[in-house]
């Protein structure tokens, strides 16, 4: 790596996989008691997590994910165990399938997208809801 690479965001010619969610990860999708049902959160918890971004951006989608949990099942306690556990498990130092920037192929950590990132996430985002995937959700009765 060029000296220079070690202050600036060096690009090296990663690619995006196409998105791809199970859901809430390691956490239920759903409750098993009652018909309370958060798994839409995580799905759009994930489009974030894929494309990354930078630790601003992350913040932000961790919050959403608590809101859209506590607006979905009313229950405070949920919504910040899921917040408590993405803020602790999805870093992008962690080298897991559902870490911050999981789409990219080169281990990338925070960095905003250029514009191009922007566009191919764009792309594949479209192409991914053209192909009317099943949900990672499943079919809730």
């Amino acid at each position: 790596m060029a000296p220079l690479c070690l202050f600036t965001a060096c690009s090296k010619n990663s690619e995006l996989a196409d998105f791809t969610s199970d859901a809430c990860s390691l956490f239920p999708d759903r409750s098993l008691i009652d018909s309370k049902d958060w798994c839409a959160c995580c799905v759009e918890h994930d489009i974030a997590y894929w494309q990354g971004g930078t630790a601003e951006q992350r913040l932000a989608a961790d919050e959403e994910l608590r809101a859209c949990v506590l607006e979905k099942t009313a229950d405070p306690v949920l919504a910040d165990a899921m917040f408590n556990g993405v803020r602790f498990g999805g870093s992008p130092y962690f080298h897991n399938w559902y870490r911050w920037g999981y789409g990219w192929s080169d281990g990338r950590t925070y960095q905003a997208l250029t514009l191009e990132e922007e566009r191919l996430v764009t792309e594949k985002l479209i192409d991914y809801y053209r192909s009317d995937p099943p949900s990672p959700c499943g079919k809730v009765e």
